[in-house]
């Protein structure tokens, strides 16, 4: 173990070969295991970031005390006012006790992260990405994205006086894009897929030596993603949730949900991970549909929920790993499903979260309806980004009256339905 003798807050350990590599360079991927990484299945020696536990248990630090500095013990950054000024974090928890006036008979709470700045769970990752960046002197940062990755990359950047490049694939949604220009970053559309814009982001990154933010390539967005757990476990009063519905593509958000509650593990604040349920598009289910496979194989994707629709899964391996080992549970849903929630998340909560975010919430509902959830317990859907990102997606749910001449009884036609008269 590196930390022998050694001042380093933290390390980076290859989640195949369990080789280490002390912090005092900037790496991405373990040399060794990514030689032979090919088109054809998720990279291997992706990083995971490992903090000296040992001497943190010395110090018989409350988790009090590592809330009073924004959890920078657990953070591979120097200085908190390394991060963008911008509040990242921190977001929104709801407890909903009834669904279309039905009392529920287990605790509901969303965790409502389309409050951060760009209105996207990502903004956790870019947040740390971007204050390491600060502290290493990078002042280029660029990042392949379907659209919220970028936008929050963009926007941080933005506060941090930083410049991001964004590559995204050409049919990425407009009001990401619209977001990317708006906060000034250099936007380039590639013909293909995301797949096609991370691998030129990454050779951008060879060539120019530009600071990469990529998702399962930069091992910090882990750790800035793991933020929600601890979170989580600070908003319940220092107590765990039964289930946690996440929703998934690459696998780089629920491994970070992972991560956050094994460092308060490592801790000894918890003695237990709560069951994480990784919840998929059954358009795109190329993580779930291959984590009990020996040879990977890939189905092209196509779901509504354009954040989570990934043909090749980044995180795969480390992400199968944490379900694996703390006997995670997985599903998937269909689209429709996933549009029926996005409805009746917004009407019963006032929430309007993306396909993406509402495709945990289907999954908490079809534990409901199969009667999965017991009585009593506790139950938190993490919604990772805001309905206004992808307005076409749901179109087909609106239904808007023609307009009438202003008359009472015009009036009268159109709300008779609500049984108003």
């Amino acid at each position: 173990m590196l930390f022998k003798n050694s001042t380093q807050k933290f390390i980076y350990e290859c989640i195949d070969c369990g080789k280490q590599f002390d912090s005092n360079q900037t790496l991405y991927l373990c040399p060794n295991c990514s030689a032979e990484n090919n088109d054809l299945s998720p990279p291997k020696g992706v990083l995971r970031i490992v903090y000296n536990f040992f001497e943190l248990l010395q110090n018989n630090f409350l988790f009090k005390d590592y809330k009073k500095d924004n959890f920078l013990k657990l953070l591979p950054i120097d200085k908190i006012e390394s991060l963008p000024k911008l509040k990242v974090g921190n977001t929104p928890f709801y407890e909903f006790d009834e669904l279309d006036h039905q009392k529920l008979p287990f605790q509901l709470f969303f965790k409502d992260d389309s409050q951060n700045p760009t209105f996207s769970f990502k903004d956790r990752a870019s947040a740390v990405v971007s204050a390491y960046a600060k502290e290493k002197g990078f002042n280029i940062i660029v990042a392949a994205s379907t659209g919220n990755a970028g936008s929050s990359l963009a926007g941080l950047c933005a506060a941090q006086n930083q410049k991001a490049i964004i590559m995204v694939p050409e049919k990425a949604p407009l009001a990401k894009l619209t977001q990317i220009i708006m906060y000034g970053a250099t936007i380039v559309p590639v013909k293909g897929t995301y797949d096609d814009a991370f691998d030129l982001s990454i050779k951008a990154t060879e060539e120019f030596g530009w600071y990469n933010r990529n998702t399962a390539f930069n091992p910090l967005t882990i750790e800035g993603k793991k933020t929600v757990s601890i979170e989580i476990f600070d908003q319940l009063n220092e107590t765990l949730p039964d289930r946690i519905f996440v929703p998934v593509g690459d696998g780089v958000i629920i491994s970070g949900v992972y991560k956050g509650f094994e460092d308060l593990l490592n801790l000894k604040f918890i003695d237990k991970i709560p069951a994480i349920i990784a919840v998929q598009s059954e358009n795109s289910d190329n993580l779930s549909r291959n984590i009990n496979k020996t040879k990977f194989e890939i189905k092209s994707s196509n779901t509504i929920a354009d954040s989570i629709s990934v043909d090749i899964p980044r995180n795969f391996y480390m992400a199968k790993d944490f379900i694996t080992k703390y006997k995670g549970e997985y599903l998937t849903v269909s689209d429709d499903a996933i549009m029926e929630a996005s409805a009746i998340l917004s009407r019963n909560t006032g929430i309007f979260a993306e396909p993406a975010a509402t495709t945990a919430f289907a999954g908490l509902l079809n534990y409901y309806h199969q009667n999965k959830l017991d009585k009593g317990s506790k139950n938190v859907v993490l919604l990772t980004g805001s309905g206004l990102k992808d307005l076409n997606s749901v179109q087909k749910l609106l239904n808007i009256p023609s307009a009438i001449e202003p008359t009472i009884e015009n009036l009268k036609k159109i709300i008779s339905w609500l049984a108003l008269f």
